[in-house]
């Protein structure tokens, strides 16, 4: 059933090259107001918004700036990473495919990747297509696999074989960005095209979404985009952007509120954009219809207050608000975070991007605009999410506070410095590398984390990377049973616990060593 607001209507006034301009009755009166109050009390520097209403652009506009200490303002036209929003669209390049007849949905995936193979031989042979878009592969993240290294495509998805589950096959929901570079791997093997252009070719063409692209390569000098920001020390400080083309179908896409529009317009179009079919009605219900079953809890409860369900679809998130079906992804990578939202029954459609990483503003946003287009009375969802943030902030600092309460006072390693000093190597992880500098343990892991050491207990370091924030991280390392080093654990968040094996060092004078 549709329901019907008959004493709201609303009209596009004017269109100028900085904004579009409305007349703010009911539905959006006072929503101006408060979007800008909820990004002074977020502390994000700038963001934008877009509405889609019956098939057409009613809002979009920017608030703030887009670096933080300059005077340059956000506008409907900036670029802003979408992050794992991204992965809709590597969902609509597999449906564009299946309305082809060149896959389905439940093919395996090892019909178009023969070389793709996991750490249980069962599920390499049962994994699916529809698996790789729907977060139950049963594995466990790995996103050091690329997350600031130098690994390719191929050479991530090669070492996924190495990654442990954690739950069996379809049991569990497992957040999983590799499974989505393996979903836009499949789309290249099988077009011969690269998934970024796929993507530009089917998907922004025909959306004329023109200013949109899968690579931060692709920005020009002095162009309309907007600079990641990061909370350091509690200060928002601006942090620079993170090239991430090797996990690209799984959230590399930077895009403005107004292309997105054109996105929002096709889903909300069953597939349908101007007349023109980018993907069949029949796909755009199976990418909305529910997989996997997702459990809330925890920061979930944070973010879908009111919801009795949520589900995973094809790329989408699915949960329901004041009787409405909401289709809909969020997306953080560094410094920025987005929500792309659709309500099917009302034909309405939000984007919220924002340039400050953390953040969740865009979700009371996108409540605040269910709630105004369905005639819901007013809730400030700003200050009342924002409360329960600052709580889950609170409590991840007790639990840090606690956790160094645990540590063991007066105890020192045992080895001198020098004895740590080598190379580790992990079959998945790759090598790190431990150096001693001037009475001080060195770390590098990859080219993105390199830091220092300092002695926490025992045979256990903390690491202080380089860099804004300073990020820390434990390292243990292990004896073997001669007492020598042998090992090392480096406990970054989303690795699990691979320990890395010393590496012997190589002679370099060969005749001392016969």
């Amino acid at each position: 059933m549709r329901f019907y607001i008959r004493s709201f209507s609303l009209f596009l006034v004017a269109f100028t090259s900085v904004t579009y301009v409305f007349a703010q009755p009911a539905p959006l009166s006072g929503f101006d107001e408060y979007a800008d109050k909820a990004r002074r009390d977020w502390e994000v520097p700038g963001m934008a918004i877009a509405i889609v209403k019956d098939d057409k652009i009613v809002f979009a506009k920017g608030y703030g700036v887009r670096k933080i200490g300059e005077n340059t303002p956000v506008d409907e036209k900036t670029l802003f990473a979408i992050g794992s929003s991204s992965k809709a669209f590597t969902s609509a390049a597999i449906a564009i495919l299946v309305d082809e007849g060149t896959l389905k949905w439940d093919d395996r995936v090892t019909k178009y990747l023969p070389e793709f193979e996991t750490y249980d031989p069962y599920v390499t042979r049962e994994l699916t297509i529809r698996d790789l878009l729907t977060h139950r592969s049963g594995l466990e993240r790995g996103d050091q696999l690329w997350y600031g290294t130098e690994n390719s495509r191929e050479e991530i998805l090669r070492r996924t074989r190495f990654i442990k589950p954690t739950w069996s096959l379809r049991s569990t929901f497992g957040y999983q960005n590799l499974m989505y570079l393996a979903a836009g791997q499949v789309v290249e093997k099988v077009t011969g095209k690269t998934w970024d252009a796929f993507v530009a070719e089917r998907i922004f063409s025909p959306l004329g979404m023109n200013d949109s692209n899968t690579s931060i390569t692709a920005f020009k000098t002095g162009g309309n985009v907007s600079t990641p920001h990061s909370k350091v020390d509690d200060k928002v400080v601006a942090i620079p952007w993170r090239k991430i083309d090797n996990i690209a179908p799984a959230g590399s896409i930077n895009s403005s509120v107004t292309d997105v529009a054109q996105w929002i317009r096709v889903q909300l179009g069953q597939g349908t954009f101007d007349g023109k079919k980018v993907f069949s009605a029949a796909t755009a219900r199976e990418m909305h219809m529910p997989q996997t079953v997702i459990r809330i809890e925890g920061a979930q409860g944070l973010t879908y207050p009111e919801a009795h369900f949520l589900n995973y679809g094809l790329g989408w998130f699915l949960s329901d608000y004041k009787g409405r079906k909401v289709v809909e992804h969020g997306g953080a990578i560094d410094g920025m975070r987005a929500e792309v939202a659709i309500v099917p029954e009302e034909k309405l459609g939000v984007v919220v991007l924002t340039n400050l990483g953390g953040s969740v503003v865009s979700m009371p946003l996108l409540y605040r605009i269910i709630d105004a287009y369905i005639g819901s009375p007013q809730k400030d969802w700003s200050a009342e999410m924002l409360k329960s943030y600052k709580t889950l902030i609170d409590q991840a600092a007790s639990a840090q506070k606690k956790a160094e309460a645990e540590r063991v006072m007066g105890t020192k390693s045992s080895h001198d410095l020098s004895s740590y000093s080598g190379t580790y190597n992990n079959e998945l992880y790759g090598d790190v590398r431990v150096t001693e500098d001037n009475g001080k343990l060195r770390i590098q892991f990859g080219p993105a984390f390199v830091g220092s050491m300092e002695h926490w207990h025992y045979d256990t370091f903390r690491v202080t990377f380089d860099g804004p924030g300073g990020a820390k991280a434990p390292v243990s390392f292990g004896l073997n049973v001669l007492g020598k080093i042998d090992t090392l654990t480096l406990n970054m968040a989303g690795m699990g616990a691979y320990p890395f094996k010393r590496v012997p060092a190589t002679p370099t004078n060969t005749a001392a060593v016969r």
